[in-house]
């Protein structure tokens, strides 16, 4: 168990991800809901007592299959966020209030656990976000609030405003830029942080070919997603470099007894600073075998030999 930043939350090694549970054209339809929600159970029941879900993924659906699952387990802590416009409710004063408000009826839940600024916009000044999200905590709404996908001179400028509880970032054996920055500053604000895409969207975890098709669309990606994502890990000039850094990566985890995807979030868990990782699924084996990466531990030299010749897409 870890405590998110200096007064966050004691939390699970690795969370669920809630993205994929909404699924709709970003990850294809459910089979069943009741199915994804059985999955979840199946993560909580395994030890993983918080999931990060927001309000964009699946245009609120995955917030409410995430409500579902979490009923039963009262322990269990929800993290969400909100979206600029168009994609969300959007990051003005009274938007930031009217999105939570939204979440919780999603939800089915009194307060949030940890909610977020999903990314910026650039037509509002992050520290009128940032002030609302503050403003959160003091009506009772959030418990904690924290920011993603924001840079070093966000973080900063709302850090002089009021504590950031958390930072979620993109982090992987495959990429490690923003893990360069990230970790050394959030330690000296004590800020905690939490890593999304820790198997570089299902390379690290036996998922090769997943998303070959991202330029066309097939999957729904927004631009975010299609422009820094594909490019980064399944543009055709890439291909090679990557398909050998998996094929690393899935030969130093058997040398060592585990699976690509526990050797991959137990080396992003030992980089110091980093708090709790996101791993998302909707299949339970695949679930159980993420949740247990958070009782491997590895030497300084088991970590070396991950990253020796891993790294892809700084």
């Amino acid at each position: 168990m870890r405590t998110l930043g200096a007064h966050g939350p004691t939390i699970s090694p690795v969370g669920l991800g809630g993205w994929q549970a909404g699924g709709g054209r970003t990850w294809g339809p459910n089979s069943s809901d009741r199915e994804v929600v059985s999955a979840l159970q199946t993560g909580f029941d395994a030890g993983a007592d918080w999931i990060d879900t927001a309000e964009v993924y699946a245009q609120g659906r995955s917030e409410e299959i995430v409500g579902r699952a979490v009923a039963p387990y009262p322990d269990v802590r929800v993290f969400t966020k909100v979206g600029p416009r168009p994609d969300g409710t959007g990051v003005r004063a009274a938007e930031v209030v009217r999105a939570a408000e939204g979440s919780l009826r999603r939800l089915r839940r009194d307060v949030l656990d940890l909610y977020q600024v999903h990314w910026r916009d650039h037509e509002v000044p992050i520290e009128e976000t940032w002030t609302a999200m503050l403003g959160l905590v003091d009506r009772g709404l959030a418990r904690w609030v924290g920011l993603s996908n924001v840079t070093g001179e966000d973080l900063d400028a709302c850090a002089r405003i009021g504590h950031v509880d958390s930072l979620q970032i993109q982090g992987s054996l495959l990429h490690r830029s923003e893990l360069d920055w990230a970790l050394p500053r959030c330690a000296e604000l004590r800020t905690g942080v939490i890593c999304y895409g820790p198997l570089a969207y299902g390379l690290l975890g036996g998922h090769r070919g997943g998303y070959t098709d991202w330029r066309s669309g097939g999957y729904g990606m927004d631009d975010f997603f299609v422009e820094e994502n594909f490019h980064r890990f399944f543009a055709d000039d890439v291909t090679a470099e990557v398909g050998l850094a998996v094929s690393r990566v899935e030969a130093g985890a058997a040398e060592l007894g585990l699976t690509a995807a526990q050797a991959s979030l137990a080396w992003l868990l030992a980089q110091p600073g980093v708090t709790g990782v996101i791993a998302g699924s909707r299949n339970p084996a695949h679930i159980l075998e993420n949740v247990s990466a958070g009782s491997v531990t590895l030497t300084p030299e088991q970590l070396v030999a991950l990253e020796r010749g891993s790294v892809v897409a700084r």
